[in-house]
């Protein structure tokens, strides 16, 4: 099932529980997924139009009435056109906006440049009071969502709307600020997030066929960081390898190497975008332009592993 509907649908059933829970589009409740509640609740689903700026401030207006109001929008509109009124309305004021951006990253694909972000976590993560979830997969975000409702506070999550594959099962357990463990080595630890995590996974198989163990650490909160498993590894390790859909600046990397240069200094690179435009183009190739392959994570790992 794709992402988005496992999120309607599980957003459907909480609002079924909870009648303060208040949808906002920006004309994009068809491509996000959450046209199917507008039918069901229509006195708690609201398309503002093509009006970013204004759905966060009426999101505003609803926090501090008491309700807890999701926006929804491309991850760049989602952010960066709405940045102002995030920091100013959202976060200095402290309102419990839950905010969504659809399709990070090179997910874009043939929506183009102007809907792609490499920098949405980095502006979400400045910001006071905001955390900030890259989600891996319909079945970590269907388990997140009671969490995220009950969360008292602002909230950036970022999902690919369309993905069907899954890394877990229904067992699976959504802690919070914890790391999910999915992988132990000693020889060099890997970070990832989001989707690059499927990624990672097949990266860390390669790599034990070369004989190096990777200690595999998959982070869905960016903000606030799991520093105690980040430290715990680094330091059994002593090579660490971030993965993200993002700018080497700002983001996953920057968050891990900000933690290990106060607590535990570590040989660390990245497998992120590195300075560069946006572009259109399939996922593929998107991927292997900003290097962020598995043959990507698999060689920058062997090299900080052979570092001295």
């Amino acid at each position: 099932m794709e992402v988005r509907k496992e999120y309607a649908g599980e957003l459907a059933r909480l609002m079924q529980q909870n009648d303060k829970i208040y949808i906002l589009d920006a004309d994009l409740a068809g491509a996000g997924g959450t046209k199917a509640l507008y039918a069901q609740f229509p006195d708690r689903c609201v398309n503002v139009g093509v009006a970013e700026a204004n759905m966060v401030c009426v999101a505003v207006g609803l926090s501090a009435s008491g309700f807890v109001p999701f926006v929804h929008s491309f991850a760049p509109f989602a952010t960066r056109r709405v940045f102002d009124q995030i920091a100013v309305s959202v976060s200095y004021s402290e309102q419990n906006v839950k905010i969504v951006g659809f399709d990070p990253g090179v997910h874009t694909t043939y929506n183009g440049g102007t809907h792609m972000t490499f920098e949405d976590i980095a502006c979400m993560r400045a910001l006071c009071n905001v955390a900030v979830l890259d989600i891996v997969d319909g079945v970590q975000l269907r388990k997140a969502l009671p969490y995220i409702v009950e969360y008292k506070g602002p909230m950036y999550i970022r999902f690919v709307r369309k993905q069907t594959d899954t890394l877990f099962d229904e067992n699976y357990q959504f802690r919070f600020g914890k790391a999910d463990k999915l992988r132990e080595g000693a020889d060099i630890t890997i970070v990832a997030s989001g989707t690059m995590l499927f990624d990672a996974v097949k990266a860390c198989e390669q790599l034990a066929k070369k004989g190096i163990g990777a200690d595999l650490l998959g982070i869905h909160t960016v903000k606030p960081l799991d520093e105690e498993a980040i430290v715990c590894s680094a330091r059994k390790t002593g090579r660490v390898l971030t993965v993200e859909n993002h700018s080497i600046h700002g983001g996953l990397y920057s968050a891990v190497t900000e933690v290990l240069s106060a607590q535990c200094p570590t040989l660390c690179d990245a497998v992120a975008v590195r300075d560069k435009l946006t572009q259109v183009g399939k996922l593929d190739d998107l991927k292997r332009d900003y290097g962020l392959t598995v043959d990507d994570i698999v060689t920058r790992a062997e090299k900080l592993v052979q570092s001295k």
